[in-house]
């Protein structure tokens, strides 16, 4: 397996974060913050070590379909995300 098989992106909602781990190891976050109806994606960040390989958009790829598995939206202040999802309009319904 490659390393992009074995990454996984995990929702931890003690840390009001997304994270991307590549075998155990979290490369990338993107925090958020709780709004009654919503999420609001603040900041996205990856490790130095591991830039450059689209971990942040594998990452963000991940956030936005679990938020739309569970029947959630967001608002996307983070310009990471907010340009991700231009790109990909797919998910521009998820935006509040």
């Amino acid at each position: 397996m490659t390393e992009e098989e074995k990454a996984e992106v995990v929702r931890d909602d003690e840390k009001h974060r997304y994270e991307l781990r590549i075998n155990g190891t979290v490369v990338g976050f993107s925090e958020f913050r709780v709004r009654p109806d919503y999420l609001v994606f603040t900041h996205t960040e990856t490790d130095p070590q591991f830039e450059g390989r689209g971990y942040a958009s594998r990452l963000a790829k991940g956030l936005l379909d679990d938020l739309r598995a569970r029947g959630e939206r967001l608002k996307a202040e983070c310009p990471f995300i907010a340009a991700y999802i231009k790109r990909h309009e797919e998910y521009a319904d998820l935006l509040v």
